[in-house]
């Protein structure tokens, strides 16, 4: 009888101690954008930083207000690029069945521009990655399932073809060209 007393007590012990701690002493927190995306009310000479960086159920409902031509070439859009002095232009691009909507894009050179990714293959992680002549990347965008949407930030790239690709998907290609 004093075994099963004890038993008791201890498993009481056990379940007590065991409710009592119901929050680990750590918190997950998600890693940032890598790329901020401005929001549709910010100021052309406001610069986006890196602690404004939306949620990522923020950045894949906001739309981007200006879109590029047919062909992909980049259009000047209504806000101040990543610097804020000068106005960026847009390239929208897609994936869709782990391919590029586009093969060729077109960009201006020496100016920062941005590119406009919709990942619409549901659950499948894509993002563009832009590699020089060489072979060299220039560019990395962030990874991220579908259905979403990032807007990457590209620094100004100097005149020249470059490739676009998935880092996922390396058979998702196609080419830049800034011209």
């Amino acid at each position: 009888m004093r075994s099963i007393r004890l038993l008791a007590a201890g498993l009481t012990i056990l379940a007590v101690a065991a409710c009592a701690t119901t929050t680990p002493g750590w918190t997950y927190a998600p890693a940032p954008s890598a790329t901020p995306i401005p929001s549709a009310d910010a100021s052309a000479s406001a610069a986006p930083s890196a602690s404004a960086a939306p949620s990522a159920s923020a950045a894949a409902s906001s739309s981007p207000s200006v879109s590029a031509s047919a062909s992909g070439s980049a259009a000047p859009s209504q806000s101040g690029g990543p610097s804020g002095s000068a106005p960026t232009a847009v390239v929208d691009i897609a994936a869709q069945d782990i391919a590029f909507d586009k093969t060729e894009l077109n960009v201006a050179p020496d100016l920062a521009f941005q590119i406009v990714f919709a990942n619409n293959d549901a659950g499948v992680p894509h993002n563009v990655e832009i590699k020089d002549g060489g072979g060299a990347s220039v560019f990395k965008g962030e990874i991220f399932p579908g259905v979403a949407t990032r807007t990457y930030d590209v620094q100004p790239l100097p005149a020249g073809t470059y490739q676009f690709l998935c880092t996922v998907h390396p058979n998702m290609t196609g080419t830049l060209t800034a011209q």
